[in-house]
Formats: structure tokens, sequence, C-alpha cells
């Protein structure tokens, strides 16, 4: 067992806009010094939820912690919880520098200078640029850099991709690492890009009508969901009967005309070829596809659905 603390604990968590319920009993428990990411279809709640988290709208039951404080106490952190959200809110009318020395007056005690954040999100070239005249994939670097003024212990980061180019979300991914292996600090992700969380998070969480369906290690998660296999072959027939009458693997559905997709449900994909060869069915294409955070989310949002 890890000996870490807990850096986030939501329990029983109800949101309601009048008759409309958008969040009910959810509990979330964020492990100290994780990279934490929470995943959910459009209108799923994922952002309601954070800001109350965050205490930037009421709640209509449950109890939330971060770091030890309540949402009504975190101007009492000074700054060991910071949270970035999909629309950059930095002072338009301000250059990056501005901003930057702006975070500095209002830190207690600044980590980093201005120089330095600006440096660690690649946006030094853009230091007299207001912000009003950046990209939005500026816009969210220099949020990021705002941020990171201070020692932050647990940065909020909603949509964290959006707005950036390839090299943007590689300069993100890679600070993120950085800040969690050499500071310790953690994070939640709120994201729709779930490869790129599925790079980077320890731990994930599937957020369903208002409620966590799933919250484990990422690896445990994808341990748990099925794979399969993709199969072309002139004996589609014979296949689909072989595996009607077969408990270690089915035929969930016809992918292709030319192809049979299959979940493997106790053996792996070179023991169903193996299976298939003896049974004189030839086989002229085998495609692995391997369990991702992709196909389990797909997988869970699907099952809620029925």
């Amino acid at each position: 067992m890890s000996n870490k603390g807990t850096a986030l604990s939501v329990s029983g968590l109800k949101k309601s806009y009048g008759i409309h319920e958008v969040i009910s009993n959810l509990d979330l428990q964020i492990q100290q010094e994780s990279i934490h990411g929470l995943v959910g279809l459009n209108g799923s709640g994922k952002t309601t939820s954070l800001e109350c988290m965050l205490g930037l709208q009421s709640v209509n039951g449950g109890d939330i912690s971060i770091l030890n404080y309540s949402p009504q106490q975190l101007h009492r952190a000074n700054g060991d919880i910071v949270a970035i959200f999909d629309s950059p809110s930095l002072l338009p009318n301000l250059t990056v520098r501005q901003c930057m020395q702006h975070a500095s007056l209002l830190c207690e005690t600044p980590k980093r200078s201005p120089e330095t954040v600006e440096q660690l999100l690649s946006i030094e070239r853009f230091s007299n640029f207001k912000i009003k005249h950046l990209s939005l994939g500026n816009k969210r670097r220099a949020s990021i850099a705002h941020a990171l003024i201070g020692n932050p212990k647990m940065i909020i980061l909603d949509e964290p991709f959006n707005g950036l180019d390839a090299e943007g979300v590689d300069d993100v991914l890679q600070l993120i690492k950085k800040l969690n292996k050499e500071e310790g600090t953690t994070f939640l992700l709120s994201s729709h890009q779930l490869p790129y969380l599925e790079q980077i998070c320890s731990h994930i969480a599937i957020l369903d009508k208002g409620s966590i369906a799933l919250n484990d290690k990422i690896e445990t998660l994808l341990a748990q969901s099925s794979s399969g296999v993709l199969l072309q072959t002139d004996q589609q027939e014979k296949v689909i009967e072989f595996l009607e009458n077969s408990t270690t693997a089915q035929v969930v559905t016809t992918a292709d005309p030319n192809y049979l997709q299959v979940t493997l449900t106790s053996i792996d994909s070179s023991q169903l070829n193996k299976m298939l060869v003896e049974q004189n069915i030839g086989i002229n294409e085998l495609i692995l596809n391997r369990a991702s955070l992709g196909s389990l989310f797909r997988e869970i949002t699907s099952e809620a659905a029925r």
C-alpha cells in the first residue's frame, strides 16, 4: 500500500439546476503526486464537477476537500491549488510579461521568475504581445505559465490541450511529467483527448451521467478491458459457427464485410489463431485490437446507455 495521502476527496456530491440533476452522488478520491484524468461525454458534468470542487458553484449536497481545504477555504491555500479552465481568463490588455509580473506580485512566495515560466511554456518570444493578440493555444500556454509563478501542490486543468498544435501538446505533456516527477505536483486533467491522457495519466476516472462509473489506476482499468482481433478469412460462416460454441472468444460484430471482429475472453490472439488452424480454417489476416482508454471509454458509456 502507498503511504501517500489524499489530495482531493469528493463524497456524495450533488448538483442540480432546478429540477435537472447534473451531478448525482459523485465520489472521487485522488492520491497525492498522481496524474489523474477525468473523462466523460459532453454533458456528463465534468466542468460542473470541477467548478463545484473549487467553490465556483453552489452544491446541493456532498463533502469536498482539496489538500484538506473545503471549497470555501481555498483562498487560504496561498497558491497551493491552482485551476485553469477551458477558456483562458488572463487580462486581455496586459502583455504576457506584465501578466507574469502581476502574478509575481500576487504570489506570497514566488518560486519562479516571469522569464523562467515563459521559457517553460516556450512563449518567451511573445513576451511583449498583449494577451488579446495571442492565439488560443498561446493563451493556454500563458495561463499555465501564470499558474507556475508559485509552487502549486495541485493543478487542475480543464481541456488543457485545446487549441494547441502538436508541438504545444508535447510541451505541456513533458511539463506535466516534469512537475509531477521532480516537484511531486498532483494533477487533475479533464479532457476529451483520450490518447493524450493515456500517455500521461497514472489514474483515470470515467464520469457518466453525473457519477463516477470507474476510477482506478490506468493499467488496472486497461487490464480489465476486453481485447479483440479483426479476422480476415474466406470461411466466415465456419468461424462464426465454431466460436458460437466457444467460451474463450466470441464474434461481437461484423466490422467490415471482409472482416470479423472477435472479442477475446480467456485466450490471446496467437491461441485463437492456433485454434482456428486446428479447425482447418484459413486465416488471411489477423489484426490485434489492443485495449485502450478510448475502447474502455466507449465500452463503459455504451453499457450505460443500454
